[in-house]
């Protein structure tokens, strides 16, 4: 460990999916890691909103980042000598090699000059695991923290009750199922939650198709046959398929879930469709090709490949499990890269080794980062192929480093100045209110 201080419908009843893409209702929207970075340094100096019954939304729901509306509240005045706590995962020599790694311990998201020249305390860590991890230690007095989806700082309950200062929980992605929400909701006053909306909508897309391609293609099964030093075309291709002709269904059509659809669309797939409470507009489902089918069961026993691309919450979580895969087109393909948990892990791998799942593939986790003993790393079908599952890295490339890392400033200044003008689809919770139904929420009526 490396320190340095200068003192940061499903069917109906679990209820549809809603978008927060498209929706006006948003005001917003194992061991001890192995090195750990804390540098710090003083230079100068809304009515509550309930759970809803219909609330399996869409994390899909993310516009591209630029100009926006944004919300307005009071000025509070410029905050000053503010501890800012960052928790990210380690770049090491990478980090070094390519400072685009912006969203690593060492790259700090490019803000350490930036609050240091204002007067604020940073301290970032990548060891967040068990009571004594740098993140519980210094949560306790931190005003802002910061971190990703790739390496997670889960705010529970418990750490938020002992974090006595907290103001705001910044997540640098997309994706804020790391905080228990209605515990922020009644912390000091209510802590807002925001995140980077849009910054890597089109990285998770292209994943996507990436992995549906891999997985119907049979490509890792093969790769690994020629890196062995072995050559047989029969053993490869008797696990191989086009993708055209193939029926592709999302779960979920927000932001994420359209890019995809849009990007399938060249491959003459036999239909797409998609399962969400909002539907589209009947203008952009012709633009498409692509039909909404009115619940998850119904749409996944139409499917070949199967996408999942709705946020974590208490109405998703698990919600792939062994009786809704066993409803899935026996051979078929999931592809998850939207949280780890939405589906049972146990249930995936079953499935896969018997058959009924062709192949699974993905980037997301439960719990970040994946024990070595994670059932979904070894997971194959019968034919020994199937899975194509890597680190959480698809909104995590380069471009979408610079796009969350810009987005997360652009949240600290409008803190830091005490304007709060946040883009209004950067908010998830503020002031002690939900501002998005993208976790299965919904606005109090006024």
């Amino acid at each position: 460990m490396v320190l340095s201080s200068l003192s940061r419908p499903l069917a109906r009843s679990i209820g549809p999916i809603a978008s927060r893409s498209r929706g006006l209702h948003s005001i917003a929207s194992g061991s001890a890691a192995s090195s750990l970075r804390a540098t710090t340094s003083r230079v100068g100096a809304v009515s509550p909103r309930q759970a809803g019954t219909n609330s399996l939304v869409s994390s899909t729901c993310r516009s591209k980042l630029g100009p926006t509306t944004s919300i307005r509240s009071l000025t509070d005045g410029p905050r000053e000598k503010v501890k800012v706590l960052m928790v990210l995962y380690s770049g090491g020599k990478h980090a070094e090699e390519v400072p685009g790694l912006l969203g690593t311990t060492e790259n700090e998201l490019g803000l350490r000059s930036w609050l240091e020249s204002q007067g604020h305390t940073l301290v970032t860590t990548d060891d967040k695991e068990g009571e004594n991890s740098t993140f519980d230690k210094e949560l306790v007095d931190a005003e802002i923290i910061i971190t990703t989806p790739f390496h997670p700082g889960y705010l529970t309950a418990e750490r938020l009750a002992k974090a006595k200062n907290l103001k705001i929980a910044i997540t640098a992605g997309i994706g804020s199922d790391h905080v228990d929400l209605n515990a922020a909701n009644k912390t000091n006053g209510g802590i807002t939650v925001a995140e980077v909306t849009g910054s890597n909508v089109v990285s998770v897309a292209e994943h996507v198709v990436m992995t549906i391609l891999t997985l119907v293609r049979n490509f890792v099964p093969a790769h690994e046959m020629i890196q062995a030093g072995n050559w047989n075309v029969a053993e490869a291709a008797k696990n191989e398929f086009d993708l055209e002709g193939k029926v592709v269904g999302t779960v979920a059509v927000g932001r994420i879930g359209e890019r995809v659809l849009r990007r399938l669309k060249p491959f003459d797939c036999k239909e797409l469709l998609y399962y969400d409470y909002q539907p589209l507009s009947a203008e952009k489902e012709k633009e498409i090709g692509c039909r909404r089918v009115e619940s998850l069961e119904e749409m996944v026993a139409q499917c070949d490949i199967v996408t999942i691309n709705c946020p974590l919450h208490e109405k998703t979580r698990g919600l792939f499990n062994k009786e809704l895969i066993s409803k899935m087109k026996p051979g078929s393909w999931l592809v998850n890269t939207a949280r780890g948990a939405i589906v049972v892990k146990e249930d995936v791998a079953d499935a896969l080794k018997s058959g009924h799942l062709r192949g699974y593939g993905g980037d997301v986790w439960y719990p970040q980062p994946a024990p070595k003993d994670h059932v979904l790393r070894y997971a194959k079908n019968p034919f020994g192929g199937g899975n194509a599952m890597v680190p959480h890295m698809s909104g995590t490339s380069l471009d979408a480093q610079k796009r969350y890392a810009d987005g997360t400033k652009a949240i600290l200044e409008s803190y830091l100045t005490g304007k709060h003008d946040y883009r209004p689809e950067d908010l998830i919770v503020i002031n002690g209110d939900y501002a998005t139904k993208a976790y299965g929420q919904r606005p109090a009526k006024k």
